[in-house]
């Protein structure tokens, strides 16, 4: 019995050194997360998953004791019988549960960060042509205001009549009015900052993820198939009260005989996990084809109506040609009137490539 004793004591102290390991190292994971200077979406949701992995890792390490009476059937007297058991199986969960909480955690990460480009990149895309349409703007009016001085000092002297200025006076109040809705669109875009990596490597990231996170549950589960559940306690005679308390330990050897078929079961749900997350609605891999698709039609639109405008473009160019040599006052007013359409023509002509490059380099880029 003594040397029984001796290789519990010595089993328990194994336990519970690989117990303190799992303790360090879950304690620095836990540090990481906390010490972060500030919580973000991504950080708040790690401290979650982690703190819930702690509890289930101390429901795991921690040896269970049971004590109770009992009234043996052989007639002898009461006794009190108490123990304390522990499970090599929970051990190693205890330390899998972890590795599940920290795949969890980075699958998060890379999902949201995935997520976040996808729903913003053309709201970001959009915003930047609208900045850069503020400038074409700004050019159109810096030339349209030296049309109107110009033509201002020629009604001074009387080459040309009113009407011929305040058609360029309109057309400075198309442009105005086109600067202060443009303002208004930029005002109601809300574009986070995206990140620099190409969409297609978020992706990458995001799937290998979720592989790693797949492993670290199919681990944890398999550690179902089998067990060695070590058990130590002592009974006391209570009715009458005697001297002595008998000592006792046991091992036990579990093995579950399906394994086989839930192992198989396992690999079946891990492949079909794939499967779903290729075709599920809303899922990244999902909205990024979508994305593709939106992308490549808008490259569509803006390669037709930029074909449309530089037509437009071409006419103007030539009137401009016919008129160019002649001084009378229809001329100069004709004149005037082609200037002023060929500046607004020419703030969609490169509203529309500008939006037609970023297009063009974002599908290059990312996929």
């Amino acid at each position: 019995m003594p040397r029984n004793e001796e290789k519990f004591g010595a089993k328990s102290n194994a336990k519970f050194a690989l117990a303190a390991l799992l303790l360090v190292s879950t304690q620095a994971f836990a540090a990481a997360v906390e010490n972060a200077k500030e919580t973000t979406d991504q950080q708040a949701y790690c401290n979650y998953v982690t703190q819930q992995a702690m509890a289930q890792r101390d429901l795991l390490l921690m040896p269970n004791a049971d004590a109770g009476m009992t009234q043996p059937n052989t007639g002898l007297p009461m006794q009190l019988v108490w123990r304390v058991s522990a499970s090599v199986s929970d051990i190693r969960k205890a330390g899998l549960t972890l590795d599940a909480a920290r795949q969890n955690c980075e699958l998060y990460t890379a999902t949201t960060a995935v997520q976040q480009q996808i729903q913003y990149v053309l709201p970001s895309l959009e915003k930047d042509a609208l900045q850069h349409r503020l400038e074409l703007i700004q050019a159109a009016s810096e030339n349209l205001d030296a049309l109107i001085a110009q033509t201002t000092k020629m009604m001074d002297a009387q080459n040309v009549t009113r009407p011929m200025l305040f058609s360029l006076q309109t057309t400075r109040i198309k442009l105005d009015a086109d600067r202060a809705d443009t303002q208004s669109k930029i005002a109601t875009l809300y574009t986070p900052q995206l990140s620099d990596e190409p969409l297609k490597e978020l992706v990458a990231a995001k799937q290998s993820e979720e592989t790693n996170q797949q492993k670290a549950l199919d681990k944890l589960a398999r550690q179902n198939d089998w067990d060695v559940a070590l058990s130590f306690g002592a009974h006391q005679q209570v009715n009458p009260i005697v001297g002595g308390t008998s000592l006792y330990g046991a091992v036990t050897v579990r093995y579950n005989l399906a394994s086989h078929a839930i192992n198989k079961h396992l690999d079946q749900a891990a492949a079909a996990y794939d499967e779903w997350k290729t075709v599920q609605e809303g899922d990244v891999i999902r909205n990024t084809e979508v994305l593709r698709q939106q992308v490549a039609q808008g490259i569509l639109v803006q390669e037709s109506k930029l074909k449309a405008l530089q037509d437009e473009q071409k006419q103007i160019e030539d009137n401009l040609r016919q008129v160019s040599d002649v001084d009378t006052s229809a001329a100069l007013d004709f004149r005037n009137q082609l200037t002023s359409a060929q500046l607004l023509l020419g703030i969609e002509i490169g509203d529309a490539g500008f939006r037609l490059d970023r297009l063009r380099e974002f599908l290059g880029k990312n996929y």
